[in-house]
């Protein structure tokens, strides 16, 4: 199906609150290999926690099915996210914990979850970060699924 899934491990400790450059440091190596396979050309790293104030807001902007342009890809450096994909008139469910990685193919229709008390640090690459627009397809397949529940941290 072109979905990529890996393990990775951080090359050195990560302390809770690490800087987006620690973070990315600690995997430099993988992103670097991804970088250079796919054509990614930027990095960074967002982090959502049960108490940001738009947690609700950000959480509601994924959980239509879409599709993008390019591919999404996200590392799971801490906490969860559940990437919902429908490929070929089938729905799969992929709960991405610590150490996952997840590469969902551009064109994809796929929805996001991250619970109504979120909780991850994930690092996202990009082939054109401008372009990395969600299309939305206008169904409510989405909606006829169970959502995520928070669950317990595994920081």
């Amino acid at each position: 199906m072109g979905v990529r899934f890996e393990r990775w491990e951080a090359n050195q400790p990560i302390a809770p609150g690490a800087s987006q450059d620690e973070v990315i440091a600690a995997y430099r190596g993988d992103i670097d290999r991804l970088m250079a396979e796919k054509g990614y050309q930027s990095v960074d790293v967002i982090s959502l926690t049960p108490d940001h104030p738009d947690r609700a807001t950000l959480r509601q902007k994924f959980l239509s099915e879409h599709t993008h342009s390019e591919d999404e890809v996200r590392f799971f450096v801490a906490g969860a996210g559940q990437f919902t994909l429908h490929i070929n008139d089938k729905v799969y469910d992929v709960l991405c914990e610590k150490g996952d990685l997840i590469g969902v193919p551009d064109g994809t229709p796929h929805w996001f979850d991250m619970s109504e008390s979120p909780y991850f640090v994930a690092i996202r690459l990009f082939t054109n970060k401008e372009g990395w627009v969600a299309r939305f397809t206008g169904t409510d397949l989405a909606d006829r699924f169970p959502r995520m529940t928070p669950l317990a941290r595994n920081p």
